[in-house]
């Protein structure tokens, strides 16, 4: 019988010896493969903390002591080792385990994570709850030196440095290289410093010299200036020091025992506690140690050889998006690219290696990529931020204060735009609309196709203010990607159905569902128009409007939250135009957040399918106008 078959909860580990813990990390290493080759997912990652893991589970007593994890998605095995198991093959499936931490998943969960550079602050908050409320657990960041980048983590640290409260961060390390010279002198300066007699030793001595009149301070002052110097020159934690962290390692990340021996120093130092960890992504996996990016995250391969199941298909929406704006790179000389460590999931690595003088990365800073953007912006020259729906979240500060205030021309293309899919909750682009839509000044798009979207980048790039372009992760719809892009009149939709009974108005690649709906609604002898606004901001309200008073009957469909989307922008519009007997039913997605599964799943789950929007249709048509909003499923209809 496996090791791994016999752990239900963390005190199983706290049992094993070392080499059976040695043991239980290869088993571990195997199921991860043998899963994620299947489900897809982080693999890379969670393969790069299997000693970690363990090593926390057998210092820590879970769930009384906490552990956060930053972003999250090195929690594969920590999902292992308590209790679920015997769930890991629904790894990200729908109705199955999260790829993420979830307090409602287990109480072995501490905290829901997802974006990056949390988890300090969220430790912090714990710990002085701890405080406050008068118990006594421990409480532990673990945090990447990805992470590390956000600046929402160095002001978590700074916090936690000065008010002194206990807790403990691991920064799990796995880019930085240090050498064994300099690494075994750090790992014996930092048990020297964490030593208890030695720290006694220190303040007996403090004590004493300044008892001493006169020469005593002085010579402190001589102490502490040659002790920092020296600390300065051979010690690569001094940062955190000097941010009021004590800090241990570098360690090897990989080695059971060391890390046991320093986690269980770090839980009997008082005050912050940095220790550092030195980790190989990837590793056990030859495919995934040699190439950690790739195997970050990953879709389903062949566990043999690593090589991905893939159909085939049309290129993604990303790619092509890549591909044009190099051909614009071309054109424009003032064209600059910028991501926020996301280079390769947003396209931007042929505009990277074709102009790398143009192309800027600034790490995990959302909020600096926008307001840098600004500054390149009002010194003549066209940025175009490549970010993910879920991440521009975390900067609209900066879109409203340093882009759109000053109406510079900044461009947004908004990745993963929609239901992402198996990431869950926090990664699903619902909010981007609501989000934008209510900044003044800013121009919004949706592509129906990645046709449709080369053209609206060219758009964006030549509106001399912000402009945005929303679309969805994934392959195109197919269509022919044929002469050159040309800019779209701002604010012009398209007719692309005529029909006398309802309107539907379908935004992004919506578009064709709503047309395959036509079709099926034809066939029960209903006649439906089909319009792709196209902008979402500034709305063709000639085109809403004239088939608002055609048909009488309205129904919008996006993949976006109701409330503040799509479809509230154009119930907005008719009310404003004084059309008060037309009946609108909004589908979209209701307010709630929507959990992990694949986009079709997802998408009949929540009725965004070609006969969710025959059903809307038909109750829209049937319905007489009313007064009042009722709830529909998923959907709301709306009268007046």
């Amino acid at each position: 019988m496996n090791l791994l078959d016999k752990i239900r909860e963390p005190a199983d580990v706290k049992k094993l010896n070392n080499a059976e813990l040695d043991k239980l990390a290869a088993e571990i290493r195997r199921e991860l493969v043998r899963t994620v080759a299947r489900t897809g997912g982080h693999l890379a990652p969670n393969l790069g903390v299997v000693e970690l893991t363990l090593a926390l589970h057998s210092v820590f007593d879970l769930p009384r002591d906490k552990i956060i994890w930053d972003v999250g998605h090195q929690c594969y095995v920590h999902k292992m080792l308590t209790g679920r198991r015997s769930q890991f093959s629904t790894l990200r499936q729908f109705g199955g385990l999260s790829g993420f931490p979830k307090r409602s998943e287990s109480p072995y969960d501490a905290f829901d994570t997802g974006h990056s550079s949390t988890s300090i602050s969220a430790a912090l908050g714990l710990a002085l709850a701890r405080d406050l409320k008068g118990e006594n657990y421990q409480v532990v960041a673990v945090i990447g030196d990805g992470a590390l980048t956000g600046g929402m983590a160095f002001e978590a640290m700074n916090h936690a440095g000065h008010l002194k409260t206990n807790m403990i961060v691991v920064l799990n390390d796995n880019e930085m290289s240090i050498s064994g010279s300099v690494g075994g002198m750090a790992s014996y300066l930092s048990r020297l410093r964490t030593d208890p007699m030695y720290s006694r030793g220190k303040e007996e001595l403090e004590n004493l010299l300044n008892r001493l009149p006169r020469v005593g301070p002085r010579v402190l002052k001589i102490i502490d200036r040659i002790k920092d110097s020296f600390k300065y020159l051979v010690v690569p934690g001094m940062l955190f020091e000097e941010l009021g962290f004590t800090y241990l390692g570098p360690i090897e990340g990989h080695n059971i025992p060391r890390l046991k021996e320093v986690l269980q120093r770090a839980r009997g130092t008082r005050g912050p506690v940095l220790v550092h960890v030195i980790t190989t992504k990837g590793k056990g996996y030859h495919p995934a140690e040699t190439n950690p990016g790739r195997y970050h995250g990953v879709g389903p391969f062949d566990p043999e050889n690593g090589e991905p199941v893939t159909a085939g298909g049309p290129p993604s929406f990303t790619s092509v998006f890549g591909a044009e704006l190099v051909r614009q790179g071309e054109k424009n000389n003032r064209l600059v690219a910028i991501t926020a460590a996301m280079p390769d999931g947003t396209g931007l690595i042929p505009f990277a290696r074709r102009f790398p003088g143009r192309f800027f990365d600034v790490g995990i800073a959302e909020q600096h990529a926008m307001t840098m953007a600004a500054g390149l912006a009002a010194a003549g020259l066209k940025p175009v931020v490549a970010i993910y729906s879920t991440f521009l979240q975390r900067a609209i500060d900066q879109v409203i204060h340093d882009i759109a205030l000053m109406e510079l021309p900044v461009v947004l293309a908004i990745d993963r735009a929609g239901l992402v899919g198996e990431d869950g909750e926090t990664h699903q682009g619902l909010f981007d609309l609501a989000l934008l839509r209510s900044i003044p000044g800013v121009v919004i798009m949706a592509p129906k196709d990645e046709q449709e979207l080369r053209h609206m980048l060219v758009t964006a790039i030549q509106h001399p203010g912000p402009a945005a372009l929303r679309y969805p992760r994934g392959a195109g719809v197919g269509v022919p990607l044929t002469g050159t892009a040309q800019p779209l009149p701002v604010g012009k939709g398209e007719i692309l159905r005529q029909g006398k009974d309802v309107a539907i108005i379908a935004l992004g690649p919506m578009v064709y569902t709503a047309l395959t709906a036509a079709e099926e609604l034809a066939a029960r002898g209903i006649e439906a128009a089909v319009i792709n606004p196209r902008f979402v901001k500034p709305l063709d309200a000639d085109l809403i409007l004239t088939w608002a008073g055609k048909t009488g009957c309205l129904v919008t469909v996006e993949e976006h939250l109701l409330a503040g989307g799509f479809g509230s922008a154009v119930l907005e519009l008719l009310a404003a135009g004084g059309m008060k007997r037309v009946r609108v039913q909004c589908l979209g997605i209701r307010d709630q957040f929507v959990s992990h599964g694949k986009p079709a799943e997802l998408r009949e789950y929540l009725g965004l399918t070609p006969e969710g929007i025959v059903k809307a249709v038909q109750q829209v048509i049937e319905e007489e106008p009313v007064l009042d909003k009722r709830k529909f499923g998923t959907r709301e209809i709306y009268g007046g």
